[in-house]
């Protein structure tokens, strides 16, 4: 008999199945036994009739189970199964009591984030937990799916590389054979080269940092979603883009992750468009509306991030808002200056829910523009040749962004920490690397 998966059960009532998944639970009430049974698509109460039955059975062991589905109002999902056979599939291991309840949503919820890191592969099993990564999954689908129907072409590039295309501060170093290489802050340098090759690209692909932070909202690895454009006028144009982005996103996101989402409590954003305000102003509001004055006119400070969200959700209704107009002196040296104010870029953070989730701007296409910025940056135009080949040969006027995908998740769901929207977070608190 062909297995069948529990999401399937409704349709089977009266009829005997197979199903197969782990042992989520075990409960005896009134004589009666209980095995809840999940598999990738949900959980079965399932009914033993003798507890002699039950002898050696244990969580998370891996069991068939055959049995007639029938009616009963009072089983989760309105349906149960009378089981007639059980088959041990893959036993368990690990001694008297099991490291986490991750049957017990309330005392999972309850455990800290060490001990859920520790037990990944365990803690991964338990269904909000689960719902984290449905959904991060299915942000990154529409990523895709949007920038596809719009002639973007995905691309991969090296995660090796010669040099940091934002520094040598916060890299880190790889023996290459006899070389020294780093593994890489970003796709950039590729991503307009290959602007000169398809006009419009994307990529999704892990990015590092080797930042010595130890905060809620810092990964050292973590999944960028990048993508450039060729032919625009301003960095609006891929600011525009953006917004049609995230609103394909997150639509798409709530219509098949709304199970999910509900276990989070997590509403979903509508907007129509996104406000934005440069950053020279947004200093000026913290000061005057909040009293905060900036310690750094380079950059907003978490707190910062925090109150202009909240001065959005109040005056507007959303907590996505555009800073832009970031100096130059703290943009990539690729950053196109504004040409009304060269002390500026043509550059924009978006923050969502008071974190920054974006960064992008337009590029400089000109190399003759490109070199001379390099040296005024200090840099060495030689050490950059291979990148520098591509405006040999003529660039148009492009630019692009990156998304974090753990951060945009993080803030959807409200998460209180960037590690439990990482399935295997590298950062500086952890210990080991399984």
């Amino acid at each position: 008999m062909e297995r069948i998966l529990i999401a399937l059960l409704p349709d089977f009532v009266g009829k005997e199945v197979i199903v197969k998944g782990w042992v989520h639970r075990i409960r005896q009430l009134g004589g009666i036994n209980f095995v809840i049974l999940r598999d990738r698509t949900g959980t079965v109460q399932t009914v033993f009739q003798k507890s002699e039955e039950l002898s050696g059975i244990r969580n998370e062991m891996v069991v068939e189970v055959g049995g007639k589905v029938v009616s009963e109002p009072r089983a989760p999902g309105g349906i149960e199964i009378h089981v007639n056979s059980c088959r041990l599939l893959g036993d368990v291991y690990y001694g008297t009591s099991i490291p986490l309840e991750i049957s017990n949503q309330r005392a999972f919820d309850r455990a800290e984030l060490g001990p859920v890191l520790e037990h990944r592969p365990l803690s991964l099993r338990n269904s909000k937990v689960q719902a984290i990564f449905k959904i991060e999954s299915e942000l990154i689908w529409a990523f895709r799916q949007f920038l596809k129907q719009r002639g973007f072409t995905e691309i991969f590039t090296p995660k090796i590389v010669a040099s940091g295309t934002e520094g040598g501060a916060e890299l880190f170093k790889v023996e290459y054979f006899e070389k020294t290489a780093y593994l890489a802050q970003s796709p950039q340098f590729y991503k307009q080269i290959m602007v000169g090759v398809f006009e419009r690209v994307f990529e999704v692909g892990h990015v590092y940092r080797a930042e010595k932070h130890d905060t809620s909202r810092h990964l050292n690895e973590y999944l960028s979603l990048d993508y450039e454009m060729g032919f625009i006028d301003d960095e609006q144009d891929v600011i525009a883009v953006e917004i049609e982005l995230l609103k394909y996103m997150f639509s798409h996101t709530k219509k098949v992750c709304g199970a999910e989402l509900e276990l989070w409590g997590a509403e979903v954003p509508e907007f129509d468009t996104i406000p934005q305000i440069t950053l020279k102003n947004a200093l000026q509001l913290l000061e005057e509306k909040y009293g905060k004055r900036a310690k750094s006119k380079a950059d907003l400070d978490p707190e910062g991030e925090m109150l202009i969200c909240k001065y959005f959700k109040e005056e507007t209704g959303t907590e996505l808002v555009y800073i832009t107009h970031y100096p130059t002196s703290k943009r990539p040296v690729y950053t196109m200056p504004d040409d009304k104010n060269p002390e500026v870029t043509r550059s924009f953070d978006l923050l969502f829910k008071g974190l920054e989730v974006t960064t992008g701007s337009q590029r400089i296409h000109d190399y003759a523009m490109l070199v001379k910025n390099m040296e005024k940056f200090g840099l060495k135009p030689e050490d950059f040749d291979f990148y520098l080949q591509v405006f040999k040969y003529g660039m148009p006027p492009h630019g692009g962004l990156a998304i974090g995908a753990e951060r945009l998740t993080k803030q959807l769901l409200d998460l209180p920490n960037i590690r439990m929207a990482a399935l295997f977070p590298r950062d500086i608190a952890s210990h080991s690397l399984p």
